[in-house]
């Protein structure tokens, strides 16, 4: 990124130019907001509309997961910033049919700030009626008993998954939002960082960590983690996190769980299948079982170095959402 012209609205309209050149046939822009994309067939099906959104430098986060039985429409925003409220506005409104629209974004103070008030004007401007959700998985970001602060990570795949299912079935917007914040609440993820991203507006690292640091529970952004310690093999970190997020979830011997191995940008698909290995051995030998697993970048932070785990307690009535098919320019599940 430090090699790019080092504007971030630059940065971000070239993005999203080449983004829908490449998948016109799935997605579209929309002509009152260029930072707005939707559906390519947005609005001919009477359902709720999703709308999803946050900063840029997350991909395929979160403009990837816009398509069939994922998100209707996505409102982008510059690097690691939150979308303004008139691209999701306008999102909300390129999208609907009558059948309401459900926000959902990550627990950071711009995107409450911003998507609150496009619901808002959706509302009184446009009559329509909006709920919301606001993703809290990262269990490193604040202790239990503060998990209103905590920050929505990886997690949002997840419940996006499930949110976009839900739309897709034809479900009402109450029945939408209480099993997408179902699917919230029972989503749980923590993190490790290896080597920071460089920021294309002033070249600098997002964080500072030794050639032989790392830091566990770091947030996407860079923000910083629990603790600053010495390199450790994959397995010992692995097992740390895990035990963290299962303790924390109450998951036990007898549950089922789906989960995911996210890449935060530049960590090889190698070292994300051996974390896996390990995840899989430990949780067999906790009893606990998986349901389904997702091994790859679903939501980074530009070239960033670290993985995280992430971890949804399933139930008979999550399940078929979570195996819904689903075809976004960078998501597709058969």
């Amino acid at each position: 990124m430090k090699k790019l012209i080092n504007n971030p609205d630059v940065v971000v309209e070239e993005m999203l130019n080449g983004y829908l050149k490449a998948h016109s046939h799935l997605v579209r822009g929309v002509e009152a907001h260029p930072r707005t994309i939707v559906r390519a067939d947005a609005g001919l099906k009477q359902k709720v509309s999703l709308i999803i959104g946050g900063g840029s430098g997350h991909e395929p986060a979160f403009m990837g997961y816009v398509g069939k039985g994922m998100a209707d429409g996505v409102a982008v925003g510059n690097i690691f910033s939150s979308p303004p409220p008139d691209p999701i506005v306008e999102a909300i409104k390129a999208t609907h049919t009558d059948q309401g629209a459900l926000l959902l974004y990550g627990n950071y103070q711009g995107d409450i700030m911003n998507f609150g008030m496009a619901a808002d004007i959706a509302d009184m401007e446009e009559n329509i009626e909006v709920k919301q959700v606001v993703v809290k998985d990262d269990i490193a970001s604040a202790p239990r008993e503060e998990a209103e602060k905590r920050r929505g990570i990886a997690g949002e795949f997840f419940v996006t998954k499930v949110a976009g299912a839900a739309a897709e079935e034809g479900l009402s917007l109450d029945e939408v939002y209480r099993i997408t914040e179902k699917a919230n609440q029972n989503v749980g993820s923590m993190g490790v960082g290896l080597s920071p991203c460089s920021l294309p507006q002033t070249g600098q690292p997002s964080f500072n960590l030794e050639e032989d640091e790392m830091e566990i529970g770091l947030g996407h952004h860079g923000e910083p983690g629990v603790e600053k310690s010495k390199l450790a093999t994959s397995n010992v970190v692995t097992e740390r996190i895990l035990n963290n997020i299962i303790d924390e979830m109450d998951i036990e011997s007898k549950d089922e769980v789906s989960v995911l191995i996210n890449g935060l940008g530049s960590t090889t698909r190698m070292e994300l299948y051996i974390m896996y290995d390990k995840v899989e051995t430990l949780l067999h030998e906790k009893g606990i079982n998986i349901y389904t697993s997702y091994v790859g970048d679903y939501c980074t932070s530009l070239e960033m170095g670290g993985c995280s785990i992430t971890l949804l307690k399933m139930d008979e009535e999550l399940k078929p959402f979570i195996d819904a098919p689903a075809q976004c320019p960078m998501y597709t599940q058969s």
